[in-house]
């Protein structure tokens, strides 16, 4: 007899084309469910492990391992138009992709049809030199020692992605390089996540901690079936975050109008007195008896 959960009244047998078997329709729907959200939070130098809204189990200080079960190959993006404020009620972000390349449709107030043109990815768009549109990883990953295989999403900052490692220590992005470097699969090491000690905000760091066993390999191979998996790796989904609440549009800068000066009194101008044009110098009349008489007397001088 099986150890798990009995769901039917009636079972006499297992069929052998079937049995406790999840098929495409069953994964399909499964993603359209909301099952449970778990996470592993960092905040204050802590981790605490967070299900369904509530913190289970101690926090732990500095450091923990892990296993990375899934990520994408891009580095994701997320934008809000307004800043963080922990007292208001938590909305979804105004625009965001999960590749890094275009806004996904679910997005409300996308700000570009893609993200390499987008005005927000431009440096100096958010706070000092920063971009408004800021990158983000969120990774599935599953505990050391946790045999119950469960997944959980971890979600890296933008401060920890990207820089550059010494000896085996990196940030994120550099960490995955490294790995890889040396022949070996995120998925198939133990993983250090721990609080970097000498930065001034909230920063992580990453270190390989040993190849998994023949075990850990099996949970993995699990883990990585469940719709959870892939799931964790996305930004903002209502299902995984549980937030729903859409966000205030970003309205488009009016454009300045334009200058006008007004007066309630007319104002002096200067005009240009018109210029009398001199007249022509008139000539004397001259009379017609002196006129005819002279004519006369030149022809009388031709003789």
């Amino acid at each position: 007899m099986s150890n798990d959960v009995e769901i039917f009244t009636q079972q006499t047998g297992v069929a052998k084309s079937g049995g406790r078997r999840m098929t495409a329709l069953g994964q399909q729907i499964a993603q359209t469910v909301t099952i449970s959200s778990r996470r592993i939070v960092a905040k204050n130098g802590a981790f605490r492990k967070i299900v369904n809204g509530k913190q289970v189990g101690d926090s732990i200080r500095g450091e923990f391992n892990a296993i990375i079960v899934a990520m994408l190959p891009e580095v994701s993006r997320i934008y809000y138009k307004e800043k963080f404020d922990p007292e208001k009620e938590a909305t979804l972000p105004n625009c965001w992709s999960n590749k890094g390349d275009k806004p996904e449709p679910e997005a409300s107030d996308r700000q570009s049809a893609n993200c390499a043109d987008c005005p927000m990815n431009i440096k100096g768009s958010g706070e000092g030199n920063s971009r408004a549109c800021r990158f983000q990883r969120r990774i599935a990953i599953m505990l050391e020692g946790d045999t119950s295989g469960e997944v959980y999403q971890f979600q890296i900052p933008a401060k920890s992605l990207f820089g550059k490692g010494e000896r085996n220590v990196h940030p994120f992005e550099s960490y995955i390089k490294f790995i890889v470097a040396n022949g070996m699969s995120p998925d198939g090491v133990v993983t250090t996540v721990a609080f970097d000690d000498n930065a001034e905000t909230m920063e992580l760091l990453f270190s390989p901690v040993r190849e998994i066993d023949d075990d850990e390999y099996e949970l993995v191979l699990a883990a990585q079936g469940k719709p959870d998996a892939d799931r964790y790796t996305r930004i903002t989904v209502a299902q995984t975050d549980g937030v729903t609440k859409q966000p205030a549009l970003a309205k488009p800068e009016p454009k300045p109008a334009p200058v006008v000066q007004r007066s309630e009194e007319p104002e002096d101008e200067e005009v240009e007195e018109p210029v009398k044009r001199p007249k022509k110098k008139e000539e004397a009349p001259v009379e017609k008896d002196e006129d005819l008489a002279s004519i006369i007397s030149e022809w009388g001088d031709d003789d």
